[in-house]
């Protein structure tokens, strides 16, 4: 079926513009050096299905006129992928009348961070308020079929942790990774379109470099690469000129069709 990406963010953990900072990308006047953090909206057959609530999501959710989620999938329990939780409650409010609550797919080590991190959500007998109408389901190794399309986790690894990246359809978003696992490249084949974590040029010991993404691509060959989770290191039209045909740096907004 016939599914559109939408990237909500495309920037590092402290975002572009950073706070503080005097460099020419945070005071860039390209729109495409705006960066929100790193998360997907995907759309298909009716369904809307996120990965990761940024601390941008209202921001991010009100530029695209979101107003429904039907699952969200979380890649890691680290603060900028998860911390837009709670501005999921006013998608979740219809729920409240005893439809389905909004499902949640973490794997157990991510399940935990959200619990404690929001523990008032989970807590069965919070009374101070609405909260976020919400259950977790495990994610582990298998495949999840949602609303008729399956999504695969991808194994990576991010440091020293183990979290996943997913791949549904002809596409695959990875982001925050040091190293992709040789058994999870073999689950990168055939791909039209391959997001991967390039925060920049200088290595970095929790995240891919452009030069090493730039190396998977070429392993890899996908038909269309973007790049993601970028720092203000990486100026998007300069930067742009200098990779590689079918790579190029994503960007907040950026719109991709693709068959899922």
């Amino acid at each position: 079926m016939q599914a559109t990406l939408t990237v909500l963010g495309s920037g590092t953990s402290m975002g572009v513009p950073t706070i503080g900072c005097d460099c020419a990308v945070c005071h860039s006047a390209d729109p495409r050096d705006r960066r929100t953090r790193p998360s997907i909206m995907l759309q298909y057959d009716g369904r809307l299905v996120l990965i990761d609530t940024t601390p941008d999501f209202r921001e991010q959710a009100l530029r695209e006129g979101i107003k429904k989620i039907d699952a969200i999938l979380y890649t890691h329990g680290h603060a900028d992928h998860i911390l837009g939780l709670d501005d999921v409650r006013p998608l979740s409010f219809p729920r409240v009348t005893g439809g389905p609550k909004v499902p949640l797919h973490a794997s157990e080590s991510t399940g935990r961070v959200l619990k404690h991190v929001f523990k008032y959500i989970f807590d069965d007998d919070y009374k101070f308020g609405t909260i976020a109408q919400v259950e977790l389901h495990p994610v582990n190794y298998e495949p999840l079929q949602l609303f008729g399309a399956t999504f695969t986790p991808v194994p990576i690894i991010h440091g020293e942790a183990e979290i996943y990246g997913y791949r549904f359809g002809s596409a695959a978003y990875l982001t925050d990774f040091s190293e992709i696992p040789q058994s999870s490249m073999e689950m990168l084949q055939g791909l039209d379109i391959l997001f991967l974590d390039a925060l920049r040029h200088k290595p970095h010991p929790t995240h891919s470099t452009v030069e090493n993404s730039l190396s998977i691509v070429s392993r890899l060959k996908p038909k269309r690469t973007y790049f993601t989770h970028i720092s203000h290191d990486l100026p998007h039209e300069e930067t742009n000129r200098q990779l590689p045909a079918g790579v190029q740096l994503a960007h907040d907004g950026l719109r991709l069709e693709f068959e899922l």
